[in-house]
């Protein structure tokens, strides 16, 4: 018996939403991860983008657990002497919501081409409203 391997060009793609308003961040990265890899459906294959389309809404909203607020830190280098930038994940949710969010997410992903590609189809807002209605996305739950 052979193994079912889905081509590129069959891939069927879906718009979800997910609302991460009172969510615990991490329990909403891994549900998006989760569906931008395609792992929720039958015809999962490892090399190929067969995920489906992901919109985060209410990014500022979103829960960290613990003391995380307050310790868990950002961080970014300009690679020039120096050019380290610390920001805590107050400063993130306060200013950066999307980033954090997006930050999440993109690192459950596979770290080469395949992850960047996955990547390139999730979207991030910060308020409640998105420009992606035409798409007619369906409403994913977090448990």
């Amino acid at each position: 018996m052979n193994s079912y391997m889905q081509k590129k060009e069959t891939v069927d793609r879906k718009w979800y939403v997910i609302d991460a308003e009172g969510q615990v961040l991490g329990r909403v990265a891994a549900k998006a991860a989760h569906m931008l890899r395609g792992k929720h459906k039958a015809t999962y294959t490892p090399h190929i983008d067969c995920g489906d389309y992901i919109i985060i809404i209410n990014a500022e909203k979103a829960v960290l657990t613990g003391n995380k607020m307050e310790d868990k830190k950002y961080y970014n280098h300009s690679m020039y002497p120096g050019g380290l930038r610390v920001r805590t994940a107050k400063e993130m949710q306060e200013k950066y919501p999307v980033e954090m969010v997006e930050r999440a997410v993109k690192g459950m992903l596979p770290h080469n081409r395949l992850g960047r590609q996955m990547g390139k189809k999730l979207f991030v807002y910060a308020g409640s409203e998105h420009p992606h209605m035409a798409q007619k996305p369906e409403v994913m739950e977090i448990k």
